[in-house]
């Protein structure tokens, strides 16, 4: 599914949202989520070959794969917590969505410990010894 078929989705959900959100609201809810969803899969169907693409570049620039794979759940858990919190924002709950992004920034953080601390000891590598 090419990206006019994802727009198109989302345009028809939204209509149908703007219909049914003042005669079924939990209805209406449920079509913002099932379109995210649907729309989430074709998305994760196009990644495998962003994926295979950022692993052939660490190769040839001698990049450790644990650093990529690294990068790569960054990536991934800032995708998730976004569509959390924008689905959790659309159902009325902002404090939910609040704490999603919260949790999703947390996460990020301690994955990239290692990435922090490897660039750190690279900057110290470069310094003269004291």
């Amino acid at each position: 599914m090419d990206i006019l078929h994802i727009v198109t989705l989302g345009i028809v959900a939204s209509v149908l949202y703007l219909i049914l959100k003042d005669l079924h609201g939990s209805f209406a809810f449920f079509v913002v989520l099932i379109t995210s969803v649907i729309i989430l899969f074709f998305v994760i169907q196009q990644l495998g070959a962003i994926i295979s693409l950022l692993q052939s570049l660490g190769e040839r620039a001698n990049i450790d794969n644990m650093y990529i794979r690294t990068i790569l759940k960054i990536i991934g858990i800032a995708y998730i917590a976004e569509l959390g919190a924008n689905i959790t924002k659309d159902a009325g709950l902002a404090s939910v969505a609040a704490k999603i992004e919260l949790a999703g920034k947390v996460f990020i953080l301690l994955l990239a410990i290692p990435i922090i601390t490897a660039v750190i000891d690279a900057i110290l590598g470069f310094l003269p010894a004291v």
